[in-house]
């Protein structure tokens, strides 16, 4: 008696899902691409998932066009995130020889959901949003749409008396950066603490300004890089529009009415493994307050979590050769305060691994609360 197995249902019309079906005929060798922003050739974030697989059988998976993605060579040391009900994510093993990515496994269950990083869904930012307002205690103090239509919340915490100061953090700016709105989040649930002492302290004397996400349609979409006009939003902050790239634009409307004295602006990087920042050093301008300051954050942040060094990182701007078109480097410019790009692995941290996950979701949020001590070790040298 021959037992026809069903094929395979591979989806990725979903939020954040990117794949392309090449040929999905053999189940042991599996042919798939990663799709390219709309209106751009970037391309690194998948999310898709797999249903009618069988229970004990080797399943393998090849994204046939890795090696021309945005950043092939970060390819070297990743692995794949899985989860059979979007909630608990693991790392499959993967390997790269310069041209493709291939992971694969015996599954346990029928359906299975693969991704670049732990997604962060648009049903879990609403689901933010109102614990910010609901239990946190943030207002919402502006909102503004996306090019397609999609609400970018403002979110204050704190009551815009005269003489605070005004502590910035964005997010996502990078739509297939989804940690760093994990990153938000840790920050929002420790601002529903309130019996925290250090937390209260640095209320006392600072607002909190939240954009949790800064490209939702790129993030729908499944875009690695660009929002649905095509454009890097943190390649904006010199030339933002209304028409091209409203997000960065009404960002850059409510800091010029509040003010600004330190600017955190999260993201991912697909290559190095570590969490590390990078600064102004190279802004026209800059001043040995401001270096101060960026020394003295980063050795604060380096004491209050391990999940943070300085040790690798960027290669550090010349002076007076920042891209001014980047949002730290603009803000920091523009309200001559302590700016920061706060980046966080796709991969893994090395100087603190984690086999099963890599960084995660989960570590993404903890660092969001650390990144809050911090603050409040250093905002009475803010200004």
């Amino acid at each position: 008696m021959t037992v026809t197995r069903p094929m395979l249902n591979i989806s990725a019309d979903f939020d954040s899902g990117n794949i392309q079906v090449i040929d999905a005929s053999d189940p042991r060798h599996v042919r798939l691409a990663i799709r390219p922003d709309t209106h751009s050739d970037h391309f690194q974030w998948f999310h898709f998932k797999v249903a009618n697989l069988s229970l004990g059988e080797r399943h393998d998976f090849v994204l046939e066009n890795a090696g021309q993605s945005s950043y092939n060579d970060a390819w070297h040391g990743y692995h794949a995130v899985a989860s059979y009900d979007q909630k608990v994510w693991f790392r499959v093993p993967s390997q790269y020889d310069g041209s493709a990515l291939r992971f694969g496994l015996e599954p346990t269950q029928q359906q299975i959901w693969f991704a670049y990083f732990e997604p962060y869904s648009r049903e879990r930012h609403d689901w933010l949003v109102e614990q910010a307002l609901n239990l946190a205690g943030m207002q919402l103090i502006a909102v503004r749409k996306s090019a397609e239509g999609r609400e970018i919340p403002l979110l204050r915490k704190g009551d815009g008396a005269p003489g605070k100061r005004k502590i910035w953090l964005i997010a996502q700016q990078h739509p297939g950066e989804h940690m760093a709105e994990w990153f938000i989040e840790g920050i929002i649930e420790r601002l529903q603490q309130t019996d925290d002492k250090e937390l209260n302290a640095l209320l006392a004397v600072a607002d909190i300004y939240l954009i949790p996400h800064m490209n939702p349609d790129g993030a729908f979409h499944g875009h690695l890089r660009t929002n649905a006009m095509g454009k890097d939003l943190n390649r904006a902050w010199q030339d933002s529009s209304a028409e091209y790239t409203p997000e960065v634009f009404f960002a850059q409307q409510q800091m010029d009415k509040y003010g600004v004295d330190l600017f955190i602006d999260a993201h991912g990087d697909e290559a190095i493994p570590h969490v590390f920042t990078a600064a102004c050093e190279g802004n026209p301008g800059y001043t040995p307050r401001i270096a101060d300051l960026e020394l003295t954050f980063r050795q604060v942040l380096q004491a209050q979590t391990p999940d943070f060094q300085t040790l690798h990182g960027y290669t550090l701007d010349e002076p007076g050769q920042a891209n001014m078109t980047l949002a730290c480097n603009s803000v920091g410019a523009r309200f001559d305060c302590l700016a920061m790009t706060l980046e966080m692995p796709f991969k893994d941290h090395d100087d603190a691994p984690n086999e099963v996950t890599g960084w995660s979701g989960k570590r993404s949020a903890q660092l969001g609360k650390d990144v809050l001590s911090a603050i409040g070790k250093v905002v009475h040298l803010l200004r």
